[in-house]
């Protein structure tokens, strides 16, 4: 267990160089996770006959690539960073990869900021396209879980996000202060156990848009869980009633996804009863 405790003082979130670049392992986990979704995708596409082309796909996994990074930096950038004020008279550092000269990529993404971002790219794309967004919001809410792991493994790797001070025998030395493994709680949880609840229940799926509000309701409550045991945000701490940001956030995101799924229930009721 003594290693596993001292695993940060023994690793490298730098997995390697390449012309005098630094390629971190945080990089290389969410380039797994953004293949392992697709692959998903292309997989329950085939598997449950959607009628989705490879072709359109491959093209809307593009504009939601694009949202995802625009939303996640913009949303850490004016609820996180805790100096939106510096971004904002300076735009262009938002995306800026250097710091004092030297490459460092770009830190600081939000989910909730990131769930923003999908949805208006997959609005947009889907008006664009003439496709129907509830069908790809729902493919979505079934392949993205398990690559959402890898993100959060990301996290850990690049010693980043870190837990609660903890007395547990698995904690993890960070600075002198043993902590929580929070990433691999979130990782589990968020990504694994949400995966695993929705892959089973998709086969009972009663109208469309269903998936998509049941992965934001479990997701938000497993990230309202897990954030009794990450360390709130630098600079922001325990914003109400000792709840994070990342708690609020997920409880407002929890009421969204309930009201849409009632509203679509009530909808399908409708449609049903009319026939």
């Amino acid at each position: 267990m003594q290693i596993w405790n001292d695993i940060y003082n023994h690793f490298d979130p730098v997995a390697f160089k390449i012309f005098g670049f630094s390629v971190h392992w945080y990089g290389i986990m969410y380039i797994l996770a953004l293949l392992v979704a697709l692959a998903l995708a292309k997989y329950f596409v085939k598997k449950d006959r959607l009628p989705i082309t490879d072709k359109m796909l491959d093209s809307y996994f593009f504009w939601v690539e694009v949202g995802v990074i625009l939303g996640a930096r913009l949303g850490w950038v004016l609820m996180y960073s805790g100096d939106a004020w510096f971004y904002i008279t300076k735009p262009w550092q938002i995306f800026n990869p250097f710091y004092a000269g030297e490459f460092v990529g770009i830190r600081g993404m939000s989910y909730h900021g990131a769930v923003v971002g999908f949805l208006l790219s997959t609005w947009l794309f889907c008006k664009k396209y003439r496709q129907n967004l509830w069908l790809y919001l729902d493919l979505c809410a079934i392949s993205i879980p398990l690559g959402y792991v890898f993100g959060r493994i990301g996290n850990f790797l690049n010693q980043e996000l870190f837990g609660r001070v903890t007395d547990v025998p698995w904690a993890i030395n960070v600075l002198g202060a043993m902590r929580h493994p929070s990433q691999l709680y979130e990782a589990f949880l968020e990504g694994f156990v949400v995966f695993i609840v929705l892959f089973v229940y998709r086969k009972y799926q009663k109208f469309q848009g269903e998936l998509i509000c049941l992965y934001a309701m479990l997701y938000t409550l497993a990230r309202f869980v897990c954030e009794f045991f990450r360390e709130p945000d630098v600079g922001l701490g325990f914003i109400f009633l000792n709840f994070s940001m990342g708690q609020i956030l997920s409880f407002l995101m929890f009421l969204s996804a309930c009201i849409v799924y009632l509203f679509l229930r009530k909808c399908r009721v409708k449609m049903f009863n009319n026939h």
